[in-house]
């Protein structure tokens, strides 16, 4: 990489150190996240940071996920490439573009106008054509466009959105971080027969969610 630019020797350091090095094998992940710039996601007061191991302010009361937990997030959906993916809370559009990397079709919303707005002319500068963004509130999905074989959800309700799970496929997959002052990050499926389990991905910080994702 010799005449790589500091961004890509950054990103490269990202991916070895954070990630191979924690034990991250999923090739298609590993390839996304060195292709997509991740300091374009970012405030410029925040650019020589992008790449570090840790979540980033992103303005609004939104912050951009550590990369270690966007990785985790992407493989635990096991998208392929046809698959059809929600992506709930946009923020910055930097795991919609990640996704975008691997599947077909994303589906995000972003409850933010500012925010939407934003993600919306990066994602279409960096010429993504199949990410698919609206100004909504995610608590209640996409649901003219359901179902969805992933849903990625990037802040915290207290409790699973049974709107996000009716929109989940047979054979889905929903990694969404649940709870208040604690957090846990779980993996909700759809199994054949339409039943729905869950497990725990262990403890996670995110920021919550807004709009309608209160209980009642």
């Amino acid at each position: 990489m010799d005449n790589a630019t500091r961004e890509e020797r950054q990103c490269a350091a990202m991916i070895k150190n954070q990630l191979i090095e924690r034990g991250f094998t999923d090739e298609a992940v590993l390839k996304a996240m060195q292709v997509v710039p991740r300091h374009r996601f970012v405030p410029e007061a925040w650019r020589a940071q992008a790449y570090s191991d840790g979540p980033l302010p992103i303005g609004h009361g939104q912050t951009i996920s550590q990369p270690y937990i966007v990785a985790l997030m992407t493989n635990m959906a096991r998208p392929m490439s046809d698959s059809k993916v929600l992506d709930v809370g946009t923020g910055s559009g930097y795991q919609a573009a990640v996704m975008a990397e691997i599947v077909d079709q994303v589906f995000s919303i972003e409850i933010d106008p500012t925010l939407a707005e934003q993600s919306s002319k990066l994602l279409a500068e960096l010429g993504y054509q199949n990410i698919h963004l609206r100004c909504g509130n995610g608590y209640l999905g996409w649901p003219e466009q359901a179902p969805f074989d992933a849903i990625l959800v990037a802040a915290a309700p207290d409790h699973v959105p049974e709107a996000l799970v009716d929109q989940l496929a047979i054979g889905g997959r929903m990694i969404i971080p649940v709870g208040r002052l604690s957090q846990t990050l779980l993996l909700i499926e759809k199994r054949g027969d339409g039943s729905v389990t869950q497990r725990s991905l262990g403890p996670v910080a995110f920021v919550p969610m807004t709009g309608r994702a209160g209980r009642g």
